[in-house]
């Protein structure tokens, strides 16, 4: 291959007006963007102007990025389209293929709007978690153990979402070592019809101070397909993983060892792939005193663990699916017991454990 340097000049004006003229082939001016503001062109690291505004600039840069791999996907989808022999289905593919770059491109949009919004929340400081061992227990032997996140080896939850979909998690006897931040594994498998759909093995952390750390998780999703015998799950996706200290991840807060109404907290950062976040709704909650928090709740099931008026509500959200918030509630000595998505009406509930003397009376969906 002749490299660049020795291409004659008139080459390299030839290839520049071609790539110019496949930019504007490929990327078509798209109405529903052109109304909006136009944010101006990222600039160089070394050129931008002294900030402290870390969160707010991290959204812009992210939604340049995310711009970025829209046009990318779109040209990878243009190149399938060019190889279909049909006019007909070409033609489809490439309008679908505009489509999906549009969508692509006003997801990016409210994506940042979304981070916008947690900047707002949590402030513009620069994301550095503690993740100093010295701060940190052996979370098989916690001194200060969080009693809203009960990671005690050996705990089991049963989770139904009231029809085909259990999910099981378990605590297990292995540490994982993060950056010298020992981290208990918990089992999490999610099954439809008694077929593995998601397996994730997640990595907490003790903070002495009661906090629960989030330092990662290995996820894997699995699909089936009809016709294949034995009907065996394929893995489909990886996406979701990250471990802090691996490409820039960092570790969250799973649950706070004090919460505190209104806060909001950073549950995981891996840029692009695991940007879950929390706030704090409630810290005294019992059925029949909140409409709001109690809309989709399970009576019975509330009254059973939040009787004495301390169960914990948080609204859980991630700007990766800036319509996708939950409502979660955590009952002391039990942990997780509930998520309700408002917008979907979807509930998913506890319906077993094996620690607590309350798990023998937990009603079913």
């Amino acid at each position: 291959m002749i490299g660049i340097e020795s291409r004659p000049f008139g080459a390299l004006v030839r290839g520049s007006l071609v790539c110019a003229a496949a930019l504007l082939i490929f990327l078509p001016a798209d109405a529903a963007l052109a109304k909006k503001k136009q944010k101006p062109a990222p600039v160089v690291e070394a050129q931008r102007r002294p900030s402290t505004n870390f969160c707010s600039d991290s959204a812009d840069l992210q939604e340049q990025g995310c711009l970025f791999g829209a046009r990318d996907d779109q040209f990878t989808a243009r190149t399938i389209c060019l190889n279909l022999s049909n006019a007909a289905e070409r033609a489809a593919c490439v309008a679908d293929a505009a489509e999906a770059a549009s969508e692509a491109r006003l997801l990016c949009d409210e994506q940042s709007d979304a981070r916008e919004d947690l900047c707002a929340r949590i402030g513009e400081a620069r994301y550095e978690p503690d993740f100093d061992p010295v701060n940190y227990d052996d979370p098989r032997s916690p001194t200060n153990p969080n009693p809203y996140a009960p990671i005690a080896v050996g705990n089991h939850w049963s989770v139904s979402n009231g029809g085909t979909e259990t999910d099981e998690i378990e605590v297990l006897d292995q540490v994982k070592l993060i950056d010298g931040v020992q981290c208990i594994v918990v089992s999490d498998v999610a099954s439809d019809g008694g077929i593995p759909i998601e397996v994730t093995a997640d990595w907490f952390a003790q903070r002495k101070n009661g906090d629960v750390v989030y330092c990662g998780e290995n996820t894997a999703e699995y699909e089936t397909f009809p016709g294949d015998a034995p009907l065996v799950p394929e893995l489909t996706s990886i996406d979701g993983s990250f471990k802090a200290g691996r490409d820039g991840a960092k570790p969250g807060l799973l649950f706070p060892g004090t919460p505190r109404v209104g806060a909001t907290s950073r549950q995981e950062w891996a840029p692009g792939d695991a940007e879950d976040a929390a706030t704090v709704l409630s810290t005294s909650y019992s059925f029949g005193h909140d409409a709001t928090l109690d809309q989709l709740v399970p009576a019975a099931l509330a009254q059973l663990l939040c009787s004495a008026g301390d169960c914990v509500v948080t609204a859980e959200f991630s700007p990766l699916s800036p319509s996708g918030l939950e409502h979660k509630y955590y009952a002391r000595g039990i942990g997780f017991f509930l998520a309700t998505k408002p917008g979907r009406g979807s509930v998913e509930q506890l319906v077993g454990c094996n620690f607590d003397a309350r798990c023998a009376s937990l009603p079913q969906p």
